[in-house]
């Protein structure tokens, strides 16, 4: 294994430290690192916080800023932050407004995050992300994961969130941007986790897992390695079956990479996108492109639709400044 680290028990505390020192304008981080929040605060409106194992940057930290979220809460890698790092995030930024949860469907997230709502002693709510159509069930969930359309629903609700929105609609709308996204992902490579040393799966030079996890879990299968076109019709042609959008419908395409898949790779990846969902009557009105929810320095991709009205596209278009995201503002 060979990483840029001190040791793997010095793993995430050296990188969140860094974290907020690259980041000071915008994050501090409490001094138990159990959390990062903003440097700025909004008084009076609901407070967003999510979390997560690390190793997927910059979800959940990088997007924590203005038009996005308060807070945030850093597991060890792949494994769930505890619910005493979930309330004190909340107590630190909550204004009185209340505190909306935004949870990937993984076991360990959604309990705990369901234990601090328990415990919490104001107004809060939860929406729990789904956006992967490549399984059902797989490890580590009941029902279908939460993978990259996690970020869509966490920009699309910080937004109204920073427009005043209450708890009650914030819910609403987050169930809603999450139930019209989906996402379905390949991966060439596997990854390493730094406390296991060793990768977490076995590709073959020629081989792809088609509908991989976050965490590396299991897809739908292995098969050979195909042209760009190949696999955006597959993980696209999934999505389209599932989302079953109108023609003429219009999306934002979200072309995200695991961590170690080169800018240039993913730019080809839209363009092979676009392809396909011309052929299939649906226009792409918005892009975002590179990686944001990672999988430590696996290769591949993942590919997601959301599809856009006259509320969506707004608050995808507001302005943000957060570490990872940062446009209009």
């Amino acid at each position: 294994m060979k990483k840029l680290i001190n040791g793997p028990d010095e793993f995430l505390r050296d990188g969140l430290d860094g974290m907020a020192l690259a980041h000071a304008d915008l994050l501090v981080l409490d001094e138990q690192r159990r959390y990062l929040r903003r440097r700025q605060t909004t008084p009076g409106k609901v407070a967003l916080i999510s979390g997560g194992g690390t190793g997927h940057e910059p979800l959940h930290g990088g997007f924590v800023g203005y038009g996005m979220l308060d807070a945030a809460c850093p597991g060890q890698v792949f494994t769930s932050p505890t619910p005493d790092q979930m309330l004190a995030a909340a107590e630190a930024v909550e204004s009185g407004a209340g505190v909306l949860y935004i949870v990937k469907n993984y076991s360990g997230d959604v309990m705990n995050f369901a234990m601090a709502a328990e415990l919490a002693t104001g107004p809060v709510a939860s929406v729990i992300t789904n956006d992967d159509v490549a399984v059902e069930d797989s490890t580590w969930t009941q029902g279908r994961r939460g993978v990259a359309g996690t970020l869509v629903v966490e920009k699309v609700v910080g937004a109204a969130a920073e427009q005043g929105a209450d708890l009650d609609s914030l819910r609403n709308l987050g169930e809603r941007v999450n139930g019209c996204t989906r996402t379905m992902g390949v991966a060439l490579t596997s990854c390493t986790v730094p406390a296991i040393g060793s990768p977490t799966f076995v590709l073959a030079d020629d081989e792809i897992e088609m509908g991989v996890g976050i965490h590396g879990e299991p897809g739908r299968r292995r098969q050979a390695m195909a042209a760009a076109d190949s696999l955006a019709s597959e993980l696209l042609g999934s999505v389209l079956e599932d989302l079953k959008p109108q023609r003429g419908s219009e999306v934002l395409l979200l072309v995200n990479g695991f961590g170690g898949t080169p800018l240039l790779e993913l730019y080809g990846m839209v363009s092979a996108a676009h392809r396909v969902l011309d052929a299939a009557g649906i226009r792409v009105v918005r892009h975002l492109t590179g990686s944001y929810v990672t999988s430590l320095e696996m290769a591949g991709c993942s590919l997601s639709l959301t599809l856009l009205d006259e509320t969506i596209a707004p608050l995808w278009d507001a302005p943000v400044h957060t570490p990872a995201l940062r446009w209009g503002r």
